[in-house]
């Protein structure tokens, strides 16, 4: 049985991009839990779509050996994702960590994430050593980023690691501050069982993989478990560690990190949050359940083929199990049979749960274009919830709409504050406060409505700061607004997938350049397609696909023009009755892209 003095629960917390996979490979290498053959960049990142993305999306758990003279420590280290639309993949490492590593670039600075991660860890009680990464790059400012973790933080100078994640210096120093500073983990091995449900995730051949930290008691093969919010019990079948594959062990005490396997097929059995116990001797407290984070985008997601509608919803089954924030529910749409209506955090986890789908169980999936939630107030004073613009009553029937605010906070060098205010303005922002960051960065705090940053707002502000500014944002409440639906229409039939709300003011704007968008992208077919914006019966904006034409008269030569004419006019009545019959080919492509405007 493992000494739980010789145990540390940690995690790294960061803004995105400033070095925590990184950072962890380097933990693994220096600690000898990984050799040549097995070395790679983003170890922990065990997705395709985390490399290629080089963004870390789940929180992985990985424990590893650290020797230090006459002692061997247990290091549990939890590599976190550092964008904000994976902060609830943080929330739930913070509550399975004693300790964070407060991880800031040494070029950047301290970012809007770096900020907001701080907060949740000390929301949680935990211990934070401020490590600033990068050193070794020629533009790193380790006094100015210094001053900054004191000015916005607190933290003096002498307790500020520096490493280069990249090139392995200093990373020694701070596995001995682990070791140091990070306390044991609380907990009595003789008190009941009281271990907490951090994440899940499926295997195709056994069922549901629990990851748990254990706070009191012990779990061994065999025993009995309750989930106390769900109240289900399960006989505990295979149990262990996890270093770069799970090593089996016969028990999991107080302190550890481990997973379990208790044969549960159905994802809906488990939430991440839950606490586990002993059904017959069960623990006094159990933990709060994990705050659920309401979706914040909604949008459908449909088969390319209606055959694999049952594919697809076994699919979102399992995807639900390893992302507790993404919701759905069934929906079905005229011109794409049925399908999902689908809750995200934000634009990236639209799309990182979009590639998972097709990537990892072989979906060819269609998506309409993402709206946020309003609230509508109709005449009657009933509330209804608005997820999708087929769903908002007539506008007669309107006594109100609502929609979602956000708080957002924008770090930026000083020099881009009227390129970020000029931004904010044009997507209907409200200026609340500037806090001066040291001598050259600034903290901005605007209020915005959701629907003006969801889609394109993060880039362009990259673009307007070259890339210097960061971003974070939180949910306040809902204000009434007016928007409009607008209907697109091909040749005179309603395309609901391309179906969108928008504000009134912005409506025609909006409208045309959609309808220009799909110009550009449609193929030309047989016949003429003319694409149509409408608000009700009104149209707002149209365009037209010309047909691709067969030269008909080609044979012809010489000879009366009377021939030529007769074979122009019945190429003519044929277009035009293909135009009322035919069916428009939309590759999936024009939807992806429509839906990246």
């Amino acid at each position: 049985m493992t000494d739980k003095k010789l145990i540390r629960n940690f995690c790294i917390i960061a803004h995105i991009d400033h070095g925590k996979s990184t950072l962890a490979d380097r933990f693994l290498e220096v600690c000898g839990a990984v050799n040549e053959r097995k070395k790679k960049d983003q170890i922990l990142d065990s997705m395709d779509l985390e490399r290629e993305r080089g963004i870390t999306i789940k929180a992985k758990a990985v424990s590893i050996n650290y020797t230090r003279g006459d002692n061997t420590y247990i290091l549990n280290l939890i590599d976190t994702p550092g964008h904000v639309d994976f902060t609830y993949e943080v929330a739930k490492s913070l509550k399975a960590s004693d300790g964070a590593i407060l991880l800031v670039d040494a070029t950047q600075g301290v970012e809007a994430q770096t900020v907001a991660n701080f907060y949740l860890a000390l929301e949680n009680d935990l211990k934070i050593i401020p490590v600033i990464n990068k050193i070794d790059l020629p533009n790193a400012d380790i006094d100015r980023v210094t001053n900054q973790l004191f000015d916005i933080f607190g933290f003096k100078k002498e307790e500020v690691s520096c490493v280069s994640a990249k090139e392995g210096k200093g990373i020694k120093d701070v596995l001995n501050r682990i070791v140091d500073e990070f306390p044991v983990p609380p907990g009595e091995i003789d008190k009941p069982l009281k271990a907490i449900l951090f994440d899940t995730s499926f295997d195709p051949y056994r069922g549901i993989v629990l990851f748990i930290r254990i706070f009191d008691g012990k779990i061994s093969l065999g025993d009995e478990i309750l989930f106390i919010h769900k109240g289900r019990k399960y006989k505990v079948e295979d149990l262990g560690i996890f270093v770069f594959g799970p090593i089996k062990r016969k028990e999991l005490v107080c302190g550890e990190v481990g997973y379990v396997f208790c044969n549960i097929k159905n994802p809906q059995e488990v939430d991440a949050g839950d606490t586990l116990t002993d059904p017959y001797n069960p623990t006094a407290s159990a933990f709060e359940e994990c705050r659920s984070i309401s979706p914040m985008v909604f949008c459908g997601i449909f088969p390319a083929s209606a055959g694999d509608y049952n594919a697809l919803r076994d699919a979102i089954d399992k995807m639900k199990l390893s992302d507790p924030s993404f919701v759905y529910e069934p929906d079905s749409l005229g011109s794409l049979g049925h399908g999902f209506r689908c809750g995200f955090l934000g634009l990236l986890h639209m799309e990182v749960v979009e590639e998972r789908l097709e990537r990892e169980f072989g979906l060819d999936l269609i998506l309409t274009l993402p709206n946020v939630l309003y609230k509508v107030m109709e005449k009657t004073k009933k509330v209804i919830d608005v997820e999708s613009p087929h769903d908002l009553p007539e506008a007669q029937n309107i006594e109100e709409v609502l929609e979602p605010f956000v708080r957002a906070t924008v770090i930026s060098p000083l020099e881009y504050m009227d390129a970020v205010y000029e931004l904010s303005k044009s997507r209907r922002g409200k200026f609340v406060k500037t806090d001066y960051l040291g001598k050259d960065r600034l903290s901005i705090v605007f209020e915005l409505p959701l629907a003006e940053i969801v889609v394109d707002f993060y880039n362009k502000l990259k673009s307007v700061t070259k890339g210097y500014a960061s971003l974070d944002y939180e949910f306040i409440d809902y204000r009434k607004t007016e928007v409009s639906k607008i209907d697109i229409l091909f040749n005179k039939k309603k395309m609901e997938a391309f179906s969108l709300l928008v504000n009134k003011d912005k409506a025609e704007h909006k409208a045309r350049a959609v309808v220009d968008r799909l110009k550009e992208l449609i193929p030309r077919q047989m016949f003429e397609v003319s694409i149509q914006a409408a608000i009700g019966s009104k149209i707002i904006a149209s365009s037209r696909v010309p047909p691709l034409r067969k030269n008909v008269t080609a044979k012809c030569y010489g000879g009366d023009i009377t021939r030529k004419r007769k074979l122009w006019e019945k190429q003519k009545k044929g277009k035009k009755k293909m135009k009322q019959m035919g069916n428009i080919q939309v590759p999936q492509s024009v939807f992806l892209e429509v839906l990246r405007m």
